[in-house]
């Protein structure tokens, strides 16, 4: 290995990220529970840092480095981009709720820098073990996060069924990486993807390290059959990690999914997409019709990402860079409105009460028009309804179903589309037609308040303007994955 080789310049951002980290984690020893606002300030200050560095870092061509197994191209840097957003986002929207039941502590902030930077090594890792090595490192700290609250039985509970079955996942996923190593002799994305295409794999391994593959991506996007510990997660977790869990990792998940099948396996397309049809359908079907039944909003919200990733996987089942694109522009809309649902569930939540029941958003208008407002631009673009963001994400996708001659499948996921607004809805006539039950203020911090109203406002925004962010991400991924081949 030579400097050359090496070229760690292109991982700075992560760099920067692990050293601010092992600094925050020490300066917090040092610091008592009444000051911990500076290890809260300290946090946001390095995702800012985190963010320049990925944007000033950012060039047309694709630099690899750490003798070819990390790559920074415009996929990556738009991903981490939007995984620094979503980790931000959890930390404003969870400081008064974290306050309120001592979890304010210094391990919140350090496992969530440390699950972000697993999320970004993800994004830009092209070598099997360095993909693996981000996933664990980003599963971990969430497992940790999700148990952060010891005395709650629900968390514990909640931490040891998602530590479970992700260990199993995760087994199934390392199983069939070595089949295809076994098959095509590396471990690299590009070379397999070459031996591939050179005819010198071992095509039957492949399809059975493919079926292990898709299996443990299917768990990781919370996909049917493969989404058990979804709601019960989403549930028993401290809402910040519930939001956490629903936004960042599914952007790293997506580069991962990209960057296994869309780039090392692109050769065997049609066995995948096969594959991801039946859990796209799958997920937006018992997603949707499942939610209806829910009286837990978080465990509504649960099911809900479930069907949100079956659009997902319909994007990336078309395996052209326009579906890809599609998917990508859904997946960053999605962490905007999970964002903002579960931001409002934090706003109405304080001490000795914990807002996770539809039924607590009754008259949220009488107490609070504004933020039922803001509530209402979320469900709405959730749902799908016109000139929001969650509208355009679902049209793009349908789109490209249709462009594939798969009217069927696009019919399929409106007529669902359609059926899931049903649970949406509920919440604004929850808000606006029933009468509140309390009458307590919504007692948040002003930052929280601000971002979280900007958070909403930008559904509507980018939803009257949506092709500003989408040909940003259509060019991303029309640069990065023809570079495969």
């Amino acid at each position: 290995m030579t400097w050359t080789s090496l070229n760690p310049w292109v991982a700075t951002p992560e760099i920067f990220l692990l050293c601010a980290v092992c600094a925050i984690l020490l300066i917090d020893l040092f610091i008592s529970d009444a000051k911990r606002s500076v290890t809260y300030v300290l946090t946001l200050l390095t995702l800012g840092v985190t963010a320049a560095l990925v944007v000033s870092g950012h060039e047309p061509q694709a630099r690899l480095g750490f003798s070819n197994s990390f790559l920074a191209d415009a996929l990556s840097d738009y991903a981490k981009l939007g995984m620094i957003l979503g980790v931000a986002l959890v930390l404003i929207y969870g400081r008064s709720y974290a306050k309120a039941r001592g979890l304010f502590r210094g391990e919140l902030f350090t496992l969530a820098l440390f699950s972000l930077l697993g999320m970004m090594v993800m994004a830009s890792a092209i070598n099997f073990l360095t993909l693996y090595v981000g996933l664990e490192l980003m599963s971990l700290s969430i497992y940790a996060m999700v148990a952060l609250n010891r005395e709650s039985f629900a968390s514990t509970e909640a931490a040891m069924k998602y530590f479970v079955l992700g260990a199993l996942a995760s087994g199934m996923l390392l199983y069939g990486m070595s089949m295809l190593y076994g098959a095509t002799g590396s471990l690299d994305v590009f070379t397999i993807a070459h031996a591939i295409q050179a005819g010198t794999a071992n095509n039957l391994l492949v399809v059975f390290g493919l079926v292990f593959v898709v299996t443990g991506l299917g768990f990781k996007f919370g996909a049917v059959p493969f989404h058990m510990w979804v709601p019960d997660v989403y549930q028993g977790a401290p809402t910040p990690m519930s939001q956490l869990i629903s936004t960042a990792p599914k952007v790293a998940v997506f580069v991962f999914t990209l960057r296994v099948l869309a780039q090392a396996l692109e050769g065997f397309a049609p066995d995948w997409r096969g594959m991801l049809m039946i859990l796209a359908v799958l997920s937006i079907g018992l997603g949707n019709l499942t939610a209806i039944a829910q009286t837990n909003i978080k465990r509504m919200f649960g099911y809900s990402t479930i069907s949100h990733m079956g659009f997902v996987l319909l994007g990336l089942l078309v395996a052209t860079p326009n579906g890809y694109a599609a998917s990508f522009f859904y997946v960053i809309s999605y962490v905007l409105m999970g964002a903002a649902g579960f931001g409002v569930l934090m706003l109405l939540s304080r001490e000795g009460f914990e807002a996770d029941q539809i039924s607590d958003l009754k008259g949220l208008n009488q107490r609070s028009p504004w933020f039922a407002l803001m509530m209402l631009f979320t469900m709405f673009s959730m749902a799908g309804i016109p000139v929001f963001l969650g509208f355009f994400a679902k049209l793009s996708i349908l789109k490209e179903i249709v462009n594939m001659q798969m009217v069927w499948l696009a019919v399929f996921a409106v007529i669902f589309s359609l059926i899931g607004a049903f649970y949406y809805l509920r919440i604004v006539k929850v808000m606006y037609f029933d009468d509140a039950e309390t009458d307590a203020p919504l007692s948040a911090c002003i930052d929280m308040k601000v971002v979280l109203s900007i958070n909403c406002l930008l559904l509507l925004v980018l939803g009257l303007m949506p092709n500003s962010l989408m040909s940003v991400l259509t060019e991303a991924v029309q640069r990065s994955i023809p570079a495969a081949f």
